[in-house]
């Protein structure tokens, strides 16, 4: 394989991927819409994201819902890293149809070609999300590993946060391994899944390679700082530096396996570089840090302290806990999380100082979810 098309290559994970490709030798195409959410009003001269690829990549302007798009960028490519995707899990879940016309329906498009259509594709990576395995796995006393289902409502406004299984409360979190139960609670969450199921399955039927690569929630150096709708560690970046206070939703114990973008790019190129084919993978640290920590990490790093706020509120589609279980990666694809947490806070927060504070659309965004009723 030497010509790959990165989809969505000029967001977060492709242009990273992208570089790494290309010190290697590869020859990249990007096919990218430059969405203003992601890269702002003015993409080609303020984003640094596509600053970083310019003029090393070939550079198609275009959306993964066009047919013709598509297939310029299928041409004389030997492998497909498929990364483009709508991301926010609490605007998945009112902005239903732009999820699933992306998502699904682009993926869609993509296996149709490859299907009906000559190419010289040989292998095709998707990115898949920690998100389709909803509230993840649990260990009981009495009923041994269990999966339990979206949390209430009700019980939330009650201030009870923590997953149940039937009559048990009681429950151990598990690290989530790739055999466990596929149970999204986002549409966000169902649109990936589904992205997966139909690479998998299509690749398979017409003898194409396949991975499919869980990541956990990716942070690092260039990340989006202007996205409202994903990134935590860029929300509260952004009102720390600007002297905000922070609302810590729920109990602030919510959890996720926060991995950095260099060891993402080594597992997504090292899948590629295999001989694998139809597998699914956990991309992540196999380490569970809380919302709390975050905060703290954060200001210390920052040096800088705003008001902190434990609310008890909450979004509808937000899990509660998840950590990738990653001896799989380790085994078959010798991956191991390089950089720890407070290393990549590090190496994060040094970025951002560098970078213009950018106004944020975060409250803009919580009000949309609460006059939907998704925000409480």
């Amino acid at each position: 394989m030497k010509n790959i098309l990165i989809t969505g290559g000029a967001g977060f994970i492709g242009s990273n991927v992208a570089l790494s490709l290309i010190q290697k030798g590869y020859q990249v195409r990007v096919l990218d819409n430059l969405s203003k959410q992601i890269h702002g009003q003015n993409p080609k001269i303020d984003s640094p994201l596509y600053n970083l690829i310019k003029e090393k990549v070939e550079f198609i302007e275009g959306t993964v819902a066009s047919k013709d798009d598509w297939i310029s960028a299928i041409k004389n490519q030997d492998a497909i890293i498929h990364l483009a995707a709508e991301t926010g899990t609490g605007q998945s879940m009112y902005e239903i149809q732009k999820y699933c016309d992306v998502n699904i329906a682009g993926t869609a498009l993509l296996l149709d070609i490859l299907t009906n259509s000559e190419h010289r594709v040989s292998k095709v990576i998707v990115a898949s999300s920690r998100a389709i395995y909803g509230e993840g796995k649990y260990r009981s006393d009495k009923y041994g590993f269990v999966y339990p289902d979206s949390r209430k409502s009700e019980d939330m406004q009650a201030g009870h946060f923590e997953v149940k299984y039937l009559d048990d409360e009681d429950l151990e979190l598990c690290a989530t391994d790739e055999l466990s139960r596929i149970a999204p609670t986002s549409v966000y969450g169902i649109t990936k899944q589904v992205q997966e199921q139909l690479v998998l399955t299509v690749c398979n039927s017409i003898g194409l390679k396949a991975i499919a690569f869980r990541y956990q929630n990716v942070y690092g150096p260039g990340q989006s700082l202007s996205n409202p709708y994903t990134g935590i560690l860029s929300i509260f970046s952004s009102r720390i530096l600007n002297g905000q206070p922070i609302n810590i939703f729920e109990d602030g114990l919510e959890s996720r396996d926060f991995v950095y973008i260099d060891d993402v790019v080594d597992a997504t190129v090292a899948g590629l570089e295999s001989n694998i084919e139809n597998e699914v993978f956990n991309v992540g640290t196999g380490v569970a840090t809380t919302v709390k920590k975050v905060v703290e990490v954060l200001m210390k790093c920052y040096q800088k302290e705003v008001e902190t706020t434990v609310s008890g509120n909450f979004r509808l589609g937000d899990i509660r806990h998840n950590y990738a279980d990653i001896e799989k990666i380790n085994k078959m694809l010798n991956f191991a999380s390089r950089i720890s947490f407070e290393k990549g806070i590090e190496n994060f927060t040094q970025w951002v100082v560098r970078q213009p504070i950018m106004k944020s659309g975060y409250e803009k965004s919580l009000e949309e979810m609460k006059k939907k009723g998704l925000f409480k």
